[in-house]
């Protein structure tokens, strides 16, 4: 009687290469300050901000279903915080900026507790309103500058060219944390978890999954990540007001970002961050009608690319950088590799495990 094996495949060989490209990519990068100038280094920490934050929505909505229009409520937040931290407590700006984020993230707790009251689209709305509700709270506090903002005093002092270099060193290195944190945390049992929870709340309770604790641990999470990027944005901004740390922009360009690039991908907000900055970069000093060629750009590829840019490379080429799927596949009895192509049963997706 012979028994039949099955190999777990976890890794590609277009990951493997993607893992190699980035770890050159980040030598190559944290070597930029040494030849890049100072404008090079400020669009960099710009662009970190908007795809942390875009990664951190993508994770909320596109992994854990929870559609939010309102989390520029943490990183307004995360801003004022580190604002408050620099400016009132004498810490050091840079320090501050994940003792803000960590801030953010026991704050996001309570919030839950009424954000989680409501469902769908109720959810939706209810995150803007708990968004503008921050913004006019600090905009009635005159220390921090009420509605006209202030500037970040904490950083007299500081050579300026110093000051950009730390800030560009420590936004890339939230950069590669939030995507190997994304991915290791999607590899995971939790990771599973939360994509059942996405797919049926219902059926994914009915199996064992603690809904209600994994929901409340991915909001703190993409609430730590997006106080995270307010205060790294701040700190390379220096002025701060509500207006800027709470406009819902954040949200829409953060939304827009994820449904070009593919939502429910790691690499989806690759892609439209890096789209996104292109166009803001070339086209951004048009005004109103950049903004309505972002709308209309987003209309054609959600018509025509229903899975986003990525979505559609891998539907077409199978091409996938970052793998969360876990793959059985039939390997013989007599040894243990896999069984040649010709005979093989071909690699079969684990039930519920397949990335959206």
């Amino acid at each position: 009687m012979t028994t039949t094996s099955f190999q777990v495949i976890r890794s590609s060989r277009s990951s493997t290469l993607a893992l190699i490209g980035a770890a050159v990519w980040l030598v190559f990068s944290a070597l930029l300050p040494l030849w890049g100038d100072t404008a090079l280094l400020r669009e960099f920490v710009e662009f970190s901000c908007y795809f942390i934050f875009a990664m951190m929505w993508n994770l909320l909505a596109g992994y854990g279903g929870m559609v939010s229009v309102g989390q520029q409520a943490f990183f307004g937040l995360g801003g004022y915080v580190m604002l408050a931290l620099g400016n009132f407590w004498g810490v050091n700006p840079f320090v501050a900026i994940p003792l803000a984020a960590l801030a953010t993230a026991v704050v996001a707790v309570p919030v839950s507790w009424i954000a989680f009251r409501l469902q769908g689209g109720y959810f939706a709305i209810g995150t803007w309103v708990i968004a503008e509700v921050f913004r006019l709270t600090i905009a009635n506090i005159p220390a921090v500058g009420g509605g006209s903002g202030t500037s970040l005093t904490a950083l007299r002092g500081i050579d300026r060219t110093l000051r950009m270099n730390v800030t560009y060193w420590i936004a890339l290195a939230c950069v590669a944390a939030c995507i190997g944190g994304v991915y290791l945390f999607l590899r995971s049992k939790e990771g599973l978890a939360l994509q059942a929870i996405r797919d049926n709340e219902r059926a994914a309770e009915s199996q064992g999954i603690a809904v209600g604790r994994m929901k409340l641990m991915v909001y703190v999470v993409a609430a730590l990540g997006c106080g995270l990027a307010g205060a790294l944005y701040f700190v390379g901004n220096i002025r701060i007001s509500p207006d800027a740390a709470f406009g819902v922009n954040w949200t829409a360009f953060a939304i827009f970002i994820v449904v070009i690039g593919g939502i429910g991908r790691i690499e989806g907000p690759m892609v439209g961050a890096v789209l996104f900055w292109l166009l803001n970069k070339f086209f951004a000093d048009y005004g109103t009608w950049y903004q309505m060629g972002l709308g209309l750009l987003a209309v054609v590829v959600v018509m025509r690319f229903k899975q986003g840019l990525w979505g559609w490379v891998h539907s077409r080429w199978g091409l996938t950088l970052f793998p969360t799927q876990r793959l059985l596949r039939l390997t013989s009895p007599a040894t243990p590799n896999p069984i040649p192509a010709s005979t093989a049963t071909p690699a079969t997706p684990v039930v519920g495990a397949a990335q959206a």
